[in-house]
């Protein structure tokens, strides 16, 4: 049985074409864009309830740049948003550990995402992953080791809130970006980054 050479090419290289993206000026123009995108919405389409629970709507902005430039510029673009994000809107104190969860998370809708066919399943699972990985377990660690409340306490009540927003933050970001697409604006970003 043989392989086929560029398909595991391909596969090989989706982290250094990832990385390669850093040096396209309209790859980082998008990025600064998506950056101004995600401020706007962190700062004006976000709801807190309680101490713990923050629904927003910025994350989307990040996950676009996922999509479009891979797990490398993705995981980059990400912590230095979550710092920028968190000098321009402090919300508690800073803990790296966040940042952490902001950069991992992209990574792992890159590896998902970038340069593959956008399905409704693939973002269901990339969701369920980064809900399961990085929102339920490291969000919950990090939240006890600031606060003290107990990782056993806080886990329930946040991992029914993100299984609750699971099918309804992929559905959205599902049917978004299939709309944008359908645009020819990714299209623009894609050729002019060649």
């Amino acid at each position: 049985m043989s392989k086929n050479p560029l398909n595991s090419e391909k596969k090989q290289n989706i982290f250094v074409s990832s990385s390669q993206e850093l040096k396209k000026v309209p790859a980082l123009a998008a990025c600064a864009m998506f950056a101004a995108l995600a401020m706007i919405l962190n700062s004006v389409a976000s709801i807190s309830i309680g101490p713990y629970i923050k629904i927003g709507f910025s994350a989307i902005p990040n996950q676009l740049v996922d999509y479009l430039f891979g797990p490398v510029t993705g995981s980059l673009f990400a912590g230095v948003l979550d710092i920028v994000k968190y000098v321009l809107k402090p919300d508690g104190a800073f803990f790296f550990g966040f940042t952490f969860n902001a950069m991992l998370a992209a990574f792992i809708y890159g590896c998902f995402y970038y340069k593959k066919k956008l399905t409704l399943w693939r973002v269901l699972l990339a969701k369920l992953i980064v809900i399961l990985v990085v929102n339920v377990f490291l969000n919950t660690l990090w939240l006890d080791m600031l606060y003290g409340k107990g990782f056993l306490v806080l886990l329930p009540a946040r991992a029914v809130k993100n299984l609750i927003m699971w099918p309804i933050d992929s559905v959205i970001f599902f049917a978004l970006t299939r709309l944008i697409e359908q645009t020819g604006v990714f299209r623009m970003f894609r050729t002019a980054a060649r």
